[in-house]
């Protein structure tokens, strides 16, 4: 019988090493656990961003529907420009953006127009109100005179259909609706586009030395950061957070928090308790509600990761719980409240949730999130693969670096006065020290193979725009 367990099947990937797992391999086997949602809902385009197009957009409509001037100025024939001669004509009406002009323009002549204007039949060129001379004619009314190379046949014209022509795509779909696309959508005369349903995320800090903002300090315990950072990450992204606080470090209290959130969520992620402890309970619990493969990334920070599928059991009365809200008014999930739809029976697996168990550490926990988490979400929302863009910065000091793993240090990306980027290091670098995320504005990427860093050399660099 066939073995289909996910340690051998990870085992199975070129070079795996559980101890010592190349972040590439780790990203590759994250992307073929998952399966992207398929169930679609119509929502009004004001509510569209950040969702997964669930269709290709054609384009109904040319637009811009006719030919249009650019700008404010003079609309005439291009034909009547000679090469070194000036050029005089006779104003004959004005056209307006939003009502064409019907008249006949000989000629001779020109229309007075605005931006947006209907190119009146015939002329094909606008020069600027800048750039001409304005007297009045001999005959009555007002002529202008365009100097020798002011404008070229066909300036200032904007073509009917420049920007998108009728039975055009306009949009693919699993494109991740950005600003640009929210407006390209309504150029169309869109009200409402069909997107995938959000990704619903549980989350939950696990361990006993964890307390929530608000609790009364006591010794030996730290407030949770993790949960507030990794919801955070969650509602920027656009999932549906389903919010589980945290869970003691106690097996029925754990079994229980997976449960739930198995049941109501597609993928569940939790901090802490996934390094070797012999208080931790987590990891038993994980290996007897799923299939779960425990790793040590060759990473810094973020070693420890548990990865799997927990089997999901229906949750008695969930599809009446107060935690579930109709699409039409879901949030994209807030931090400290859970945010859930009715269409629960669509999960991307209908037999498990998707499990990540990142570190407890907070840089750990975000970094990881930033590096496997936050791209296998991706996948699972629908969206198109977009890895991460890294910049090119010269390193202002010195950096160690043990070949063998990937590191993630905190940087300050800034510009130089030749242009060109510099980076520096962004306070202290342990992987508890949360502080100097927030004076970062990128992380320094160190390949796997890479040794140390002299002062002065190029080094990759991930801004935290776009990724976080």
């Amino acid at each position: 019988m066939t073995d289909t367990s996910l340690a051998h099947i990870a085992a199975a990937l070129p070079g795996y090493d559980a101890q010592a797992l190349h972040v590439d391999t780790a990203l590759a086997f994250l992307q073929t656990l998952t399966q992207p949602v398929t169930h679609a809902v119509n929502v009004p385009l004001a509510q569209a961003l950040g969702r997964v197009l669930a269709d290709d957009v054609v384009s109904p409509i040319s637009v811009p529907p006719h030919d249009n001037s650019a700008m404010d100025g003079f609309a005439f024939r291009g034909a009547e420009l000679a090469p070194g001669q000036p050029l005089a004509l006779r104003v004959v009406g004005t056209a307006l953006a939003g009502a064409a002009w019907r008249g006949a323009v000989a000629p001779g002549e020109c229309v007075k127009i605005t931006t947006g204007a209907v190119m009146p039949e015939g002329l094909d060129t606008v020069v600027p109100h800048e750039h001409v001379r304005q007297e009045a004619g001999p005959e009555g009314g007002e002529q202008i005179h365009i100097a020798p190379g002011a404008v070229r046949p066909g300036d200032n014209r904007r073509l009917r259909g420049e920007d998108l022509l009728a039975g055009q795509p306009a949009l693919q779909k699993a494109e991740l609706l950005a600003p640009a696309a929210i407006g390209l959508l309504a150029s169309l005369g869109f009200t409402e586009v069909r997107v995938l349903r959000r990704l619903r995320v549980a989350y939950f800090s696990t361990g006993d030395e964890i307390l929530s903002p608000g609790d009364a300090p006591r010794e030996g315990a730290v407030y949770d950061s993790n949960r507030y950072t990794v919801t955070a990450l969650l509602a920027r992204l656009g999932c549906e957070v389903i919010d589980l606080g945290v869970v003691p470090d106690n097996p029925e209290r754990l079994a229980a928090a997976f449960r739930t959130a198995a049941a109501r969520a597609d993928a569940i992620i939790t901090s802490g308790g996934v390094s070797t402890g012999e208080a931790d309970h987590t990891k038993a619990v994980m290996r007897s509600l799923g299939d779960v493969v425990f790793w040590g990334l060759a990473q810094r920070p973020g070693r420890p990761m548990a990865v799997g599928r927990i089997r999901r059991a229906p949750l008695e009365h969930a599809a009446s719980s107060s935690a579930f809200s109709n699409e039409s008014t879901a949030s994209a999930g807030g931090t400290g409240a859970s945010s859930y739809s009715t269409d629960s029976k669509h999960h991307a697996d209908a037999g498990t949730a998707v499990l990540f168990g990142l570190p407890g550490n907070p840089v750990a926990t975000m970094v990881t999130f930033i590096t496997l988490v936050r791209p296998t979400l991706l996948r699972m929302m629908g969206a198109r693969a977009t890895p991460p863009v890294l910049l090119r910065a010269a390193s202002e000091s010195a950096l160690r670096k043990k070949p063998g793993r990937t590191e993630y240090q905190r940087g300050v990306v800034t510009q130089r006065v030749d242009g060109r980027l510099s980076v520096r290091a962004a306070g202290q670098q342990g992987s508890g020290v949360l502080s100097s995320m927030v004076q970062a504005n990128g992380l320094i990427v160190l390949a796997h193979a890479q040794g140390d860093v002299a002062a002065g050399d190029d080094v990759s660099v991930m801004m935290f725009d776009g990724v976080m």
